[in-house]
């Protein structure tokens, strides 16, 4: 049964701001259905020109480009409440790839609405816009990580930062979350071989601070993690709109 935007239990997370009723008016005739996919299943295609865009209401999966010689980059992982496809919307195709990496329930809007968005729901329309700044903010992090930072601080960063995004989803269970992704998939976002992130992670588990095994990422020691990855024990996750 399609969830109604005034019940979607995404809304209820303290991660995302609050919306108006003529907000949730609006995304309740912006959404045109929902969508269940198998894991594996390609969302978005890199150089394809989708008429939907979606969020994602339940699942995991991840983006990336296909480099010149057949090989992916993986870009970044993608969780409940985020939005897919404003590449398509905006530019006429993807600059990237979109796949399921778990079975995923996609809402899914029509494109051709979009600016209706922008017309009619400016408030709307500026969340759109902050979302696209994060994101570039984001990649330049990721640049900035790529350059500067040795094997052991880019993997406990993007523990640490996976783990407090799952935590304010709801998908941690006390030092638990889900992590269903490969090696290659890591050692690809992170700019390493498979072999140093292979060396990295039993380094990490032997020393007692973090073990990634079926599926499955445990934080043992939280505040140890953090000082390998040079962030903030508290570290958070700021709160975002909701498409």
């Amino acid at each position: 049964m399609v969830k109604s935007c005034r019940n979607c239990p995404l809304r209820e997370l303290p991660v995302f701001s609050p919306m108006s009723d003529r907000e949730v008016d609006f995304m309740a005739t912006f959404k045109v259905g929902e969508l269940d996919v198998e894991a594996g299943a390609t969302l978005m295609l890199e150089g394809s020109n989708s008429p939907q865009l979606f969020t994602v209401l339940e699942g995991m999966g991840l983006r990336y480009k296909t480099l010149p010689s057949g090989e992916r980059q993986v870009i970044n992982i993608v969780l409940p409440g985020d939005f897919i496809g404003l590449q398509a919307g905006v530019m006429q195709e993807m600059k990237h790839s979109a796949e399921a990496t778990t079975a995923m329930k996609l809402c899914v809007f029509d494109r051709k609405n979009l600016w209706s968005l922008f017309r009619d729901h400016p408030e709307r329309a500026y969340d759109l816009t902050w979302l696209a700044a994060v994101e570039e903010h984001m990649l330049g992090e990721s640049l900035a990580v790529l350059g500067h930072l040795g094997g052991i601080e880019r993997i406990a960063r993007a523990f640490v930062l996976l783990f407090a995004r799952a935590s304010s989803l709801g998908l941690a269970e006390g030092a638990q979350m889900p992590l269903p992704y490969k090696q290659q998939d890591l050692a690809d976002a992170l700019g390493l071989s498979l072999v140093h992130t292979n060396k990295t992670l039993k380094r990490l588990r032997d020393e007692g601070v973090a073990e990634w095994r079926n599926g499955t990422l445990t934080i043992v020691d939280h505040d140890r993690l953090c000082e390998f990855a040079h962030l903030d024990s508290d570290e958070g996750v700021m709160q975002r709109p909701l498409i």
